[in-house]
């Protein structure tokens, strides 16, 4: 029953929301301001997604005092507020606030007293009005205040060597946590911002510094200039005792006149290990440019390495902002950090034109900025590096979220989002790296002449504004005059699943050889996922022996296809270039010639073979010997990420399968295939050798348990930490700390952990200290389980760090039971630790679990705490399938184990 409460019985029936600490700031602060009308509020029409229409948003003036060494803040805030009808109330947001002062200030000077009310969990706020207020503009006037964060999230303080840094987190909907206003991505809105700090510390935001003046008391008035339109997720709030890396400004370009100031800000001490990243920008925004034909749309780029951050990087308008082991890498990185940074640089410099220049208006079309970053990243790295392998690394991640896509759980590129508890299930890899498959296979098929000018206008089209989906297909749609390509976009970002060919060639007349292909939604053994007639409008692109490639899209269940040849082809190749979102499947005559001519296919398409073969394997229709074939020719090829990409189901499978008897088999296939490759690879110069080099290692130390590799990185870690030696800093570069260290807490003695721990707390270096919680997690000594646990849960670890370091404690056989209870018994304790940004991921501490019981008791643990973490459903639901998927690949998986013996003594006598 809905209840119609009068607005005086309410104020104090719902003051206690208003604060971070109800009892305190009800006694601190003024009593908030009432209205004696009859005016009365329905509190059931609180919206728990979308704001309603007709309330928007059109300038900010914010005025907060930050002082980092303090533990709250204080400030006032006037939005200029559009009201398309009369009311007594509105809906905002605002989470934990205590408002002190809230007031409507009309256009003709006159003031109305208002009421702030926190109504929801999730941060949705009534501001009920003591009278009607007429439709058109007024000014909304609000004093507050609030407690800095400690877990990452909103505006939030963190402590590094020392020294207090506050930074704003604002993503998704976490500005709401420092900000009473609109917090929707496509309620933009000008911004502008003034900031109170303690003198001589760095201040930034979004817009250009404008002048700083005292402000009495060793503090100082930062003035920042007004920013274009943008959502509240983009606002950067940073101030602190950083580094300031100051830059020659990136020259004007052929698309822009003026040039764009640049700097870089990193912690106390830290302002050298900037170089990196701020050396590759200049090149990278005008790449961006003139692939995209549109200028930078801001006046400045400020490159920030936050002290701690809960994500791995954040687009914040202008203000880009990173965890500080993403990009303090220093003038030499190692192979796989430099990569990690180009990549990440890439993608969040995209977002300058999707999402930050053109937003999506609300979280179900994410993928309009998320995606098309994931896709910016390949598509200006393959200019700046030719010969980096960046079309191999955007393949195998489309290829990695055709693994959460063949989930029966898994969602659409496009899903309705009504809750905001589950916006942050939509940042996943099917938003991410579906849509780089999917952007990347209408691109290639459609040609980028084509497809590329038509983006341009879509971001022109909608410059400083919002899109959704039906706006971008009516433009891309308009542009190119091409309707395939636009209902191919909606075929596949509207639908969930993995499109699934079989193909058969058909040479019952050899000169009029033809393909038959059917598609379906794949689906692996034991999936629950139903039969249901669904289909896509695939771009299909399919070579064969003695002929030219062979383009069409598909749009039936079943077709046919003339193959244009003369005589019967000896192979079919089902997905040229790898380009295309799908997998596929052969008869088993048919997949052995294929892999007869394995390495004269590009090495996308070997991409292709093997994930399809994975695929096959798991859906019961590829025998176990013909996919350990696949195996051996993916070590035969010189691209690393050919030769890496079986590893994690390699390992998967030893994991859940592998029987006692079989260690030494699964041992010796390792051998067999990878210690040459690691020797080669040894002492190469060139970088993607040296990573390959660093995976195998990790992979033969830690999975295949190769004593030699694991000596080997146990000697590498105890000289790097200077372990019962002194210590030698070049022994361990960045991309090993991860499996050297934790070989190293496994076999090096019971003490060094002690000695790891202890090294952690002096050793200024981010990617180390991160590393190494993943390592403390790996002990599979039960006398070390209280330090590890009690560490998890101290200030000593970091709230990501423990996230982290729970997840590698459960994958240890030896203390699993262990570590699993103690999550149980603990888990209020974890919630409370770990960033509220990704609690709703708990569920997927249990993914590694293969069997009835550990299901069982999942589902008892997220009946019990599942309110503890808003939005687990959707985790939960994955995890659930994923053990019971595992659970119904028992048989095939033991088969693949039992045939290893047979499969090594094969290689031997190849």
């Amino acid at each position: 029953m809905n209840k119609k409460i009068p607005l005086a019985l309410l104020a104090a029936t719902l003051l206690s929301v208003a604060g971070c600490n109800p009892e305190e700031k009800a006694a601190q602060k003024p009593e908030l301001q009432t209205s004696t009308s009859a005016v009365t509020l329905d509190l059931s029409d609180a919206p728990e997604g979308k704001l309603p229409q007709g309330v928007s948003p059109t300038a900010y003036r914010l005025d907060l005092n930050l002082d980092p060494r303090q533990d709250s803040f204080s400030g006032s805030v006037a939005i200029d507020i559009q009201l398309a009808k009369a009311a007594n109330h509105i809906w905002l947001h605002g989470n934990n606030l205590g408002v002190s002062v809230i007031k409507a200030q009309l256009t003709d000077g006159r003031e109305v007293a208002a009421q702030y009310r926190q109504v929801l969990d999730s941060g949705v706020a009534a501001i009920e009005f003591a009278e009607l207020l007429p439709a058109g503009e007024f000014t909304l006037l609000i004093d507050y205040s609030a407690d800095f964060d400690r877990n990452l999230a909103g505006l939030f303080k963190v402590e590094e060597q020392g020294s207090a840094y506050v930074l704003a987190k604002s993503e998704s909907i976490q500005a709401r946590k420092y900000l009473p206003g609109f917090d929707e991505p496509g309620l933009k809105a000008t911004f502008s911002v003034s900031l109170t700090v303690p003198e001589g510390y760095a201040a930034i935001s979004n817009g250009p510094e404008l002048k700083r003046e005292a402000a009495g008391e060793g503090m100082e008035k930062v003035t920042f200039a007004a920013t274009p339109p943008m959502s509240t997720y983009l606002l950067s709030l940073s101030v602190g005792p950083f580094d300031i890396v100051e830059r020659p400004a990136i020259p004007p370009s052929k698309y822009r006149k003026e040039p764009i100031p640049l700097r870089g800000f990193a912690r106390q001490g830290r302002g050298g290990d900037m170089n990196y990243i701020l050396d590759i920008t200049p090149e990278m925004v005008e790449t961006f440019e003139n692939q995209l034909q549109r200028p930078y749309p801001f006046k400045k780029l400020d490159i920030i390495a936050a002290p701690q951050w809960p994500s791995g990087a954040t687009e914040l308008s202008a203000a880009i902002t990173y965890r500080e082991q993403r990009i303090l890498v220093g003038d030499n990185p190692a192979p796989g950090a430099r990569l990690a940074l180009v990549e990440v640089h890439a993608h969040e410099i995209a977002h300058m034109w999707f999402g930050n220049q053109v937003t999506p208006p609300w979280w179900d079309d994410l993928w309009l900025k998320e995606g098309f970053a994931t896709w910016g990243e390949p598509l200006v790295l393959r200019i700046m590096e030719p010969e980096g392998g960046h079309d191999l690394n955007a393949a195998t991640y489309a290829i990695g979220a055709m693994q959460l896509d063949s989930l029966a759980s898994t969602r659409a590129i496009r899903e309705p989002v009504t809750d905001n508890n589950n916006i942050r299930n939509a940042y996943d890899s099917i938003t991410y790296s579906k849509s780089l498959g999917v952007i990347n296979m209408v691109d290639s098929y459609f040609g980028a002449e084509r497809f590329r000018p038509a983006l341009g206008r879509y971001l022109e089209t909608f410059s400083d504004g919002e899109a959704d989906s039906p706006s971008f297909y009516k433009v891309i749609g308009e542009e190119t005059n091409t309707p395939e390509l636009t209902e191919a976009f909606r075929s596949f970002v509207e639908q969930k699943g993995v499109p699934q060919l079989e193909l058969l060639l058909d040479c019952t007349t050899p000169s009029q050889a033809k393909l038959h292909v059917s598609q379906s939604r794949y689906k692996a053994l034991g999936s629950p996922i139903e039969e249901t007639g669904q289909k896509w409008n695939i771009p299909f692109c399919f070579s064969s022996a003695g002929s030219e490639q062979q383009c069409q899209i598909l749009t039936r269940k079943e077709e046919t296809l003339d193959i244009a040849v003369n005589t019967c082809p000896s192979w079919v190749m089902p997905n040229v270039q790898g380009s295309g979102y799908y997998r596929w499947n052969l008869p088993e005559a048919q997949w052995q010639a294929l892999l007869e001519h394995f390495a004269e296919f590009a090495p996308t398409e070997q991409l292709s073979i093997i994930d399809s073969a994975f695929a096959a394997f798991e859906a019961g229709k590829l025998p176990a010997a013909q996919l350990l074939e696949v195996v051996r020719q993916s070590a035969r090829v010189e691209k690393r990420q050919v030769i890496t990409l079986p590893l994690n189901y390699l390992r998967k499978y030893r994991e859940s399968y592998l029987g006692e008897v079989q260690h030494s088999a699964f041992l010796n296939f390792a051998q067999n295939l990878y210690l040459p490759l690691l020797n080669n690879s040894a002492n190469s110069a060139e970088p993607d050798q040296q990573m390959l080099h660093s995976e195998l290692l990790g992979f033969m130390a830690l999975v295949a348990g190769d004593p030699d590799t694991r000596k080997q990185l146990v000697d590498k870690a105890t000289a790097f930490t200077g372990y019962k030696t002194t210590r030698d800093p070049e022994a361990l570069d960045s991309d090993l700390y991860g499996p050297a260290l934790t070989v190293a807490v496994q076999d090096a003695g019971d003490d060094f952990l002690s000695h790891l721990i202890k090294v952690r707390g002096v050793l200024d270096d981010p990617r180390f200290e991160n590393a190494s919680a993943s390592a403390i997690g790996s002990s599979d000594s039960p006398s070390q389980l209280e330090v590890v646990q009690k560490l998890a849960l101290s200030e000593e670890m970091g709230p990501r760090e423990t996230f982290t370091l729970i997840q590698y404690s459960l994958a240890q056989p030896e203390v699993q039971e262990q570590n699993w209870q103690w999550l149980r018994d603990n888990f209020d304790k974890v919630v409370d630790k770990i960033p509220a940004q990704i609690r709703r991921r708990t569920p997927a501490f249990a993914g590694v679990f293969c069997d009835a019981k550990r299901l069982q008791e999942l589902q008892q643990l997220f009946a019990q705490h599942g309110a503890l973490t808003p939005g687990y459903q959707r985790s939960l639901a994955q995890t659930e399938e994923r053990i019971q998927l595992c659970m119904a690949l028992e048989e095939k998986g033991q088969s693949l184990m039992e045939a290893l013996p047979r499969s090594v003594g094969l290689a031997q006598n190849i």
